[in-house]
């Protein structure tokens, strides 16, 4: 079946989900799963017979949970959450809908799925795509897809995954091995793959990493459809790593951590125990030699700061919570907290993003958090999420789920375009307009997460342990669990996030004791994050208002919840307000980034200025007052449907004496997640309320009004001459241009006036990436032209052509009138070089 034909053509569907790193696993093998009628209700004949066995291996058929053999608490089962907002239901259906099968489009077209069929024979060729880390794209989206299939018919993408399970299972070499890229090219496979198997799993060969997300589809697919194809190819892999790996034999760690992931869950399907002492092994061979990039210059239980790949690392981190839960490892969990607590005191975006460094999509240090060269993948923040998750399953308090809420509504989903077929990799928190979605990536690893990321959601949800139900986020929804031997419906009647209300309504079959577990958003508070990182500006005026059937209710906070502990009969209705002010944040003064300026944050949403709602289409330029009047409106027809802040501040211009002119203007904030949809132009979340902190709009000099052109380099030329200018050479805030790979060759970079003008001094600010290990240095050499007539002519330079980093080089000489001036760079013997501004005078 040619699934890619029919990918706009699909009818109308109702909402799906997934369960997300093991959440529907975890809900469906609870404690009272053996002896549940309710699960047996909600679950298909075939499926429950596919689960019973399963559940009597991972429980023992127990009354108590596993407390000492997994998560103490188990989050309810996606499949039991039926989600009916206005805000996260259109999002679940358009994944459904457009955005998996425009995923699998895309991987037909690229390639990815044809490498299989190479792999298996059926066709001939070379490896059709670009990395030898693309099956685990197409993994990704078959994860995906399974999920859609648990709670909707939809025969014709069954179809299509069985067929592409088929060709994934004709790929994989008798013994179990699955690569497509060392079975199609064998000894020419790609460099990172090595010469021969898992040689360079420690770098960047991936083998692992695709493995473990195939895992996850592979249990995600079982689940869900009762088939147990994908799984076989699954364990028929894993079987193979226990032979191959483990202390004695092939003595190597994931170059990039996933497998630890998906051999947690394929441990929970089978039963398998030597899956689960391979997981941990994964984890415990890091740090008898290795690098931060890779979280291995140190034991895991050792490590005390996040560092290194984000995405590696964070899905490290929530690898050491399964294992940790699932074999009681406190080293692990302590290390986890340790690492924690490092993230969220110094390293954590205020829309929940980490990993500032575009330099190996990395952690930086700490307090380093720039804005426009902000990094802050997306697969990093869907990261973060999974890893917040386990936290609080593991500790039960509020705080991580308020972390995971930040990044949920701003940092993760900024990432997805609302057409869904277009997203961000990084996703910066200012921007001159040089950033914008992209249809797709030739490193895909972002759209295929959030394929399986989105129907997720209505697992994180509510929470249970023993006679406690947490609930977590609040979204307009329908559900049921099991508490007490009891089953219990339950509605969130909301237009959260929007609106501040809340009504649940509890129906048990029976009256039932049981706690209530209401989580206190930390925005209605003094908590922005768990830490000292960030801080309100304003102090709230109102309460969290909490009561039961109309009537105020005595509760007390246990770990960030409000708990509300009684018998509880149907009807119950429970309100809630949090109260949704508008409030200016700050930074932790040890983040100079954001120094003299604020954030603004209403209810879970953090607000950026965008230029299309400003009157002068530009914000950069623009200082909010000290103390503003902010006022709210929700704007139906506005990207599809947006709530807007709109507050006075100022449009600031520099003159050439130095003093500034300021222009009282209307500001319009839209939530961060909605900006770039609306063409390129100028966005920042952080909003000068200082002089000395503002970037006002420069008049315009010789070389900003120049036109730039130069030898072919990388980078827009218009950040040469856009007059900004760094603090430190390898920054990337402002943009610059260079000319890596290439070395020891010679390059330049022109202005052509826009009118004859008398000069007599340049200022130069070179890029050099020495201190972030990479591959620019300032030049070997560098002079100064001028175009007198058709001829070029150097200047006679009265002092030395510098190369100093982190500063401007003054180059004085005799003045001339011209039309143009060129550089002449040679680039050193071994490096590359770059510009950051380029000033004319």
């Amino acid at each position: 079946m040619n699934f890619r034909k029919k990918v706009h053509k699909r009818g109308k569907f109702s909402r799906i989900g997934t369960f997300e790193k093991g959440a529907y696993l975890y809900s469906i093998i609870e404690k009272k799963y053996c002896k549940s009628s309710f699960v047996m209700k909600k679950l298909s004949a075939k499926l429950f017979l596919v689960l019973i066995p399963l559940a009597c291996v991972f429980t023992g058929c127990q009354e108590k949970a596993l407390s000492d053999g997994d998560y103490p608490i188990q989050p309810v089962s996606f499949n039991q959450v039926h989600v009916n907002d206005q805000f996260w239901a259109p999002r679940i259906e358009l994944n459904h809908k457009l955005t998996i099968p425009y995923a699998f489009d895309q991987s037909e077209q690229t390639g990815r799925i044809k490498n299989f069929d190479i792999a298996a024979g059926k066709e001939e060729g070379g490896f059709c795509s670009i990395y030898p880390f693309d099956d685990s794209d197409v993994y990704k989206i078959m994860e995906g897809a399974a999920y859609s299939l648990e709670n909707r018919s939809d025969s014709e993408l069954e179809a299509y995954l069985d067929d592409l399970i088929t060709r994934v299972g004709d790929a994989q070499e008798p013994d179990g091995y699955l690569y497509t890229n060392r079975t199609i090219m064998g000894d020419s496979a790609h460099p990172w793959a090595g010469s021969r198997r898992w040689e360079l799993v420690h770098q960047q060969s991936h083998e692992l990493y695709n493995l473990g997300h195939m895992y996850e589809a592979g249990v995600a697919h079982y689940l869900s459809t009762g088939k147990n194809t994908f799984l076989d190819i699954c364990t028929k892999s894993a079987d193979l790593l226990v032979k191959d790996f483990g202390w004695g034999k092939e003595e190597n760690y994931p170059g990039h951590q996933e497998i630890e992931i998906g051999l947690a869950k394929l441990y929970r399907v089978t039963g398998k125990q030597e899956y689960l002492e391979l997981a941990k092994f994964f984890l415990d061979i890091r740090g008898l030699e290795g690098d931060e990039y890779h979280q291995a210059h140190k034991k895991v239980i050792d490590q005390e700061e996040a560092v290194g790949h984000a995405v590696r690392a964070n899905y490290m981190y929530s690898g050491m919570a399964d294992v940790a839960a699932l074999t009681g490892d406190e080293e692990y969990l302590t290390a986890i907290d340790r690492i924690w607590d490092n993230v969220v005191g110094k390293k954590l975006y205020i829309t929940g993003g980490v990993g500032s460094m575009s330099a190996g999509e990395a952690y930086g240090d700490n307090y380093s958090l720039p804005n426009m060269s902000a990094y802050n993948e997306t697969c990093a923040a869907i990261a973060n999420i999974f890893w917040n998750h386990r936290m609080f399953l593991l500790h039960g308090d509020a705080k991580y789920i308020n972390v995971l809420e930040r990044t949920l509504y701003n940092g993760m989903l900024s990432g997805l375009g609302m057409s869904g077929d277009r997203f961000f990799y990084p996703n910066p928190l200012k921007s001159k307009g040089q950033h914008k979605r992209s249809a797709w990536f030739g490193c895909a690893c972002c759209p295929s997460n959030l394929t399986r990321f989105i129907p997720s959601i209505p697992g994180y949800v509510y929470a249970v342990r023993d006679n406690d139900l947490f609930v977590n986020l609040y979204l307009g929804n329908q559900a049921e669990v099991e508490l007490a031997g009891t089953s219990v419906k339950l509605q969130q009647i909301t237009n959260f996030p929007w609106e501040e209300e809340v009504l649940l309504i509890l129906q048990p079959e029976n009256p039932v004791k049981f706690k209530l577990n209401i989580r206190i958003p930390g925005w209605t508070g003094e908590e922005v994050v768990p830490s000292d990182l960030y801080s309100f500006v304003d102090p709230v005026s109102r309460k969290v208002i909490i009561n039961v059937n109309g009537q105020a209710v005595d509760y007390k906070i246990e770990n960030g919840f409000a708990v509300v502990n009684r018998k509880w009969t149907a009807g119950d209705k429970v309100g809630m307000t949090f109260p949704m002010e508008i409030r200016r944040i700050r930074a932790n003064e040890k983040v100079e980034a954001d120094i003299g300026q604020v954030a603004i944050q209403r209810g879970p949403f953090v607000y950026c200025l965008e230029w299309p709602d400003q009157e002068e289409k530009q914000v950069l330029h623009l200082m909010v007052s000290e103390e503003p009047e902010m006022k709210y409106h929700f704007v139906p027809g506005m990207l599809n449907g947006v709530g807007v802040i709109e507050t006075r501040g100022y449009s600031l211009t520099a003159n050439l004496d130095g003093s500034l002119d300021k222009k009282e203007v209307v500001m319009t904030a839209i939530p961060y997640y909605s900006w770039a949809h609306r063409g390129n132009g100028e966005m920042t979340v952080w909003i000068p309320e200082k002089d000395e902190s503002a970037s006002p709009k420069p008049t315009p000099t010789i070389a900003s009004k120049s036109k730039v052109t130069s030898s072919a380099c990388k980078g827009p030329l218009s950040t040469v001459n856009d007059q900004l200018a760094p603090k430190k050479s390898s920054s990337k805030e402002f943009g610059h241009i260079h000319w890596w790979p290439k070395k020891k060759s010679t390059e330049w970079v022109q202005y052509d006036f826009s009118e004859p003008a008398e000069v007599s001094k340049v200022k130069v600010f070179w890029f050099d990436d020495k201190d972030l290990n990479a591959g620019c240095r300032v030049p070997k050499s560098w002079k100064l032209m001028y175009k007198k007539g058709n001829i070029w002519i150097e200047v006679e330079a009265k002092n030395e052509y510098g190369t100093a980093r982190d500063q401007f080089n003054e180059l004085n000489f005799s003045p001339i009138s011209t039309t143009a001036m060129k550089l002449i760079i040679v680039q050193q013997d071994e490096w590359s070089t770059g510009v950051q501004e380029w000033i004319v005078e």
